[in-house]
Order: structure tokens, then C-alpha cells, then sequence
């Protein structure tokens, strides 16, 4: 193994818990009390359309996760700004916690291995990774918006193993997504590790595919996937 690529959304920034999931009890923590499917529409409303309502180039995380929140509440509560101020800031602080706890880890991989991301993102995750101070740590960054390809597609995989410099089965793929992470991975010929959380029933996708709890866990896992 040369190479180890990483999910951001759940897997960087949390351990297996993906920004729907994440957001939903937010919300509701902020008193803005919906039904989980009206909530769910509302979130892949402003997630799909949000690099097309505003102009992203060059946002961090805070202002990215600003807009997103407030297409929500617009949405489903309009008026109500101090939900999505609320909301906002219980997420950010949550996902720069994770990505402090994270960077030593990240840095012993990246004196052992290339790194990168391969992620469904609005266009502007490198400016999000750089703001956060994960810049240097990536020789890549996926972003489907400037691919062109969005996780499954096996393209947006092999992008990365090639800005790499390495084959697909030289690379590690780590995410929390059995449908795009994993299942796009395989198709692409990449060893990959299931970042499962906190799940209680969670088995291996695929035989000697290692499930791993929190992202932390890579650092036992590490020796056998390589």
C-alpha cells in the first residue's frame, strides 16, 4: 500500500455519522421540531442546490455550513435565523473537534503514505481542508463538484489514485458510506476500511475489509491493510 484516501463528510469530520444524521438532532436541540422525511427533503434540497444558489469559491467550513443550514430553516421555518446561527455553530465546533483529535493520526500516516480526499462536496472542500489547517496533509482533493464524478462512480476513485501516482489497488479508500464509499471503492479495485461508528450490527462489507469504530482505529487496522 502507497496510498490511503479518505471520505471528509463523516469520516474526517466525525466517526461514521453522516451530515443528514448529524444535523437532524441539531435541529431539533435549537427547537425546530420536523418530521424526519420533511427534514430530510429539506437537507438534500439546499445540499444539491447549494453551489448553485451561491457562489462557494473559496469558503471554509463556518460559512459553508452557514449556508446550508440557512436554505434549511428558510425552508421549514421561515424567520427563524437563530436556529441555523444555533445549529451552525454546535456542528462546526463537533466537526473541528474531530479533525483536532484526527491530525496526529493523519500525520503518521503521511510519513508512511501519500494521502487524499475523495469526497461528494459543493466545490470548495480544499479551501475548507486548507482553512482548517489540513492543507499540507493531502497531495489530493476529490471534490465531485470540480471531478465531474460523484461517489459510487469508480471514476472520481481512479482520479485520485492517478493525481496520486499510484494503481487503484495501491490505495487505501476509508469511508463511512457503505453505498458510495465502499461499494465505489470496490468497483475501482481499491482495498477499503468501513469507518462503521457506533453501529451494533456492523460486518464487514466485503472478506478481510476491516470495520473500524472510530477513525482512531486505523492505527491498529493499518498494519494488515497494508
Amino acid at each position: 500500500m502507497k496510498a490511503v484516501l479518505f471520505d471528509y463528510g463523516g469520516t474526517l469530520d466525525s466517526d461514521g455519522i453522516p451530515w443528514l444524521d448529524r444535523f437532524y438532532p441539531l435541529y431539533a436541540q435549537a427547537g425546530l421540531s420536523v418530521s424526519w422525511e420533511d427534514f430530510r427533503s429539506a437537507f438534500y434540497d439546499s445540499d444539491d442546490h447549494l453551489p448553485e444558489r451561491f457562489r462557494l469559491d473559496g469558503l471554509g467550513l463556518e460559512r459553508t455550513v452557514a449556508l446550508q443550514t440557512a436554505c434549511v430553516v428558510e425552508r421549514l421555518a421561515p424567520g427563524r435565523d437563530e436556529v441555523s446561527r444555533t445549529v451552525t455553530r454546535r456542528f462546526v465546533e463537533s466537526s473541528r473537534e474531530h479533525l483536532r483529535r484526527n491530525r496526529p493520526l493523519l500525520e503518521g500516516l503521511r510519513r508512511r503514505f501519500r494521502l487524499g480526499i475523495v469526497s461528494n462536496f459543493y466545490g470548495n472542500l480544499e479551501a475548507v481542508i486548507a482553512a482548517e489547517g489540513l492543507g499540507p496533509l493531502f497531495d489530493v482533493v476529490a471534490d465531485s463538484r470540480l471531478i465531474g464524478a460523484s461517489k459510487p462512480d469508480k471514476e472520481i476513485f481512479l482520479h485520485a489514485a492517478r493525481a496520486l501516482g499510484v494503481q487503484p489497488q495501491e490505495a487505501l479508500m476509508v469511508g463511512d458510506s457503505l453505498s458510495r464509499d465502499m461499494r465505489g471503492a470496490e468497483a475501482a479495485g481499491m482495498p477499503h476500511a468501513w469507518l462503521a461508528g457506533a453501529r451494533p450490527d456492523a460486518q464487514p462489507c466485503c472478506p478481510k475489509t476491516p470495520v473500524l469504530r472510530t477513525l482512531l482505529d486505523m492505527e491498529t487496522h493499518i498494519g494488515q491493510c497494508a
